[in-house]
């Protein structure tokens, strides 16, 4: 029974921590319960809680037109489509989901995307899916210095031997409301190689 009680107060504190107005009644829940649950209270609201973080993804919100330059391997030349991507903030602002439909190489291209910082991790993590495969890729990294460019690393199956191959998402934005990202990833070869880039423009 305590324990269920103690697990109660901390939910309650985690609840009233994440609502602004909820300062003096976390204090009450506090007093209530012992010292260390109510620390834990304090740690999974700050957790759950959108912040700096997440305001630098508001970049990717909206509407673009998104060029695509796509490359088999490093010394051929790209081969060129469009698209349009509609990014979205969704679960109460916290994970961005970036929604792409278009064609490549004549076929119907779509996929979709979410991308958000992890308050615990203090680290920007990415996942894409679409039409081309029946996998998601993750990826997981950080912003450099100047909190424009980021790069965020993670591995797909390789489609000859199954076996994982690194992949790199980096990604830079612009002061005009753009942002262009690239995927590289190794191919059929042993090197890196920037495989595609897709530069989006906003158009609303």
């Amino acid at each position: 029974m305590k324990t269920s009680f103690r697990l109660a107060g901390l939910l309650a504190a985690s609840l009233c921590l994440t609502n602004p107005v909820g300062a003096e009644a976390v204090n009450k829940v506090a007093a209530s319960v012992p010292a260390k649950e109510a620390a834990e209270a304090k740690a999974l609201a700050k957790a759950m809680t959108p912040g700096e973080g997440q305001k630098r993804l508001q970049a990717m919100i909206g509407t673009f037109d998104v060029a695509i330059r796509t490359w088999v391997d490093p010394s051929s030349p790209p081969i060129e489509s469009s698209a349009t991507s509609v990014g979205a903030w969704v679960l109460g602002d916290r994970y961005v989901q970036m929604m792409l439909s278009g064609d490549m190489q004549g076929q119907p291209f779509s996929g979709i995307g979410y991308i958000a910082f992890d308050n615990v991790s203090k680290l920007y993590q990415a996942t894409w899916m679409d039409n081309g495969s029946t996998g998601m890729t993750w990826y997981q990294g950080g912003f450099d210095a100047s909190g424009k460019s980021a790069t965020m690393k993670g591995s797909v199956a390789d489609v000859l031997t199954g076996k994982p191959s690194p992949v790199e998402l980096r990604m830079k934005l612009g002061d005009d409301g753009g942002h262009v990202t690239e995927l590289w990833g190794k191919g059929l070869g042993s090197k890196m190689f920037r495989m595609m880039e897709l530069r989006y423009t906003r158009s609303r």
